[in-house]
């Protein structure tokens, strides 16, 4: 079955509400527990990140850089955007390490181990102190902190994603892989409500001096959830079957070289999907509060409604996608977001609650659409020896070519160029996926056999 093709007529009669039935004497595990497992972690990787890049937008420019914060408060909110982008230069390195032992020894105990780096790392940066206190060090440190962060996160989703996808029915794969992508908008929506929380009861010098801490130590509490649901699991049938099959591999990433053009499909094809997490999510809250005159609270707001377009487009683009094809859903929602490039910097223009919920709304929803099926597309372009390193390595360069540096990258077009550089660079990352999409041949060999 091609990636983007209609399940098979074999597999028709498959159960929609159930992971397809096991053999004799071998534990499976419950779709409801598969959905949790998938879910937790991605729900702890993205409540991290969302909580690191408001506090980059909005507090780290005077914790972390204050001597540069009292000449130029704006070049020390740029400096704290790239401590932003260390974990995602970091991630390449983490998808090669959790990708070989993902391939070599199994979903499980790789998806365990990433989660506890990640966790550890995220309550520490919690712990850190200030520049008062430590001066260069404690920069130094932040961006130690926030690499670990990105290491473990590069094994979480591509893990996450297998664990969905290789215990779906055929017919049902893409909507299994919706799990771990809903766990986005559900740790968007914790971030930045802890954080609209906690701006409303605290005020600004107290957010400023400790209050900040406390969404990166709450993320404790996730950790451990995510730690007794992980450890509860099986491994994936797919995985054990190979394994018992000999068709694992113990050099996952020399054999991933030959599966090269894959790799760089999945990073064209995941790219946008970050730049439009960091522009709707980062940049535009640190856009909309010093230049147009909202408050944290009020944009922090309009941010969680829209959240849940985020959300509601990510089933509707997994569901068409098991009916339709991925490439096809892949490619309306690219095309969408090119149009939505060149009306953007036109929502952008003032102190306009409807125009700016449009921006969020809109832009949240072209997201969902290409993020859902990605979940079912990536891991569908290896096969399963490959698949934990070929996954992740797309999704973690893709975090680099379309994440790491979108906040800063859209800081500079629009000081230097005016707002309407902001739909050049949405636009432009769109249409690099949109080329990728059309001009770039899908494999055939799946191997998702159960």
């Amino acid at each position: 079955m091609a990636p983007c093709g209609k399940p098979a007529a074999a597999v028709a009669g498959a159960s929609a509400g159930a992971v397809a039935a096991p053999a004799p004497g071998v534990k499976r595990d419950s779709t409801l527990e598969v959905m949790v497992a998938s879910m937790v972690g991605t729900a702890i990787e993205f409540y991290d990140n969302y909580c690191y890049s408001i506090a980059a937008a909005s507090y780290f420019g005077l914790i972390f850089f204050t001597d540069v914060a009292k000449s130029d408060p704006v070049l020390a909110t740029l400096l704290a955007f790239v401590t932003f982008a260390v974990s995602f230069l970091a991630r390449p390195f983490g998808s090669l390490l959790f990708g070989h032992f993902g391939d070599r020894l199994g979903r499980k105990k790789t998806l365990v181990a990433a989660l506890m780096l990640m966790g550890a790392a995220t309550f520490c940066v919690g712990l850190l102190p200030g520049y008062d206190v430590l001066g260069p060090a404690a920069v130094v440190l932040l961006c130690v902190c926030r690499a670990c962060q990105g290491l473990g996160l590069a094994g979480e989703w591509s893990g996450a994603a297998l664990v969905a996808t290789e215990n779906a029915p055929t017919n049902k794969r893409a909507l299994f892989g919706s799990f771990p992508n809903l766990g986005a908008p559900i740790g968007f929506f914790c971030a930045y409500g802890v954080n609209l929380l906690l701006d409303t009861m605290l005020p600004a010098d107290a957010m400023v001096a400790w209050g900040w801490r406390i969404p990166f130590l709450l993320s404790c509490l996730l950790v451990i959830v995510g730690l007794v649901v992980r450890l509860r699991m099986s491994e994936t049938p797919v995985y054990k079957k190979a394994a018992a099959e000999q068709r694992t591999t113990k050099t996952p990433l020399r054999d991933l070289c030959h599966h090269w053009r894959r790799v760089v499909l999945g990073t064209c094809t995941m790219s946008i999907t970050y730049t439009l997490f960091y522009v709707l999510g980062t940049w535009s809250l640190s856009y909309g509060t010093s230049t147009l005159g909202f408050t944290q609270q009020q944009y922090l707001g309009m941010q969680m409604v829209s959240v849940v377009f985020f959300a509601g487009f990510i089933l509707v683009g997994c569901l068409t996608a098991d009916k339709r094809g991925r490439k096809p859903v892949l490619l309306v929602g690219n095309a969408c977001t090119l149009v939505f490039s060149f009306v953007a910097p036109l929502l952008l223009g003032g102190h306009n609650v409807a125009a700016i919920m449009v921006f969020l709304c809109v832009g949240f929803a072209c997201m969902g659409t290409i993020f859902g099926p990605c979940g079912s597309y990536l891991p569908e372009l290896f096969p399963a020896k490959v698949r934990y390193s070929g996954a992740g390595l797309s999704y973690n360069l893709a975090a680099i070519t379309g994440g790491a540096f979108a906040p800063t990258i859209a800081s500079a077009l629009v000081m230097t160029f005016g707002i309407q550089a902001l739909g050049w660079y949405m636009g432009g990352m769109a249409a690099v996926a949109l080329v990728a999409l059309l001009f770039f041949r899908e494999s055939k060999d799946v191997d998702f056999e159960q």
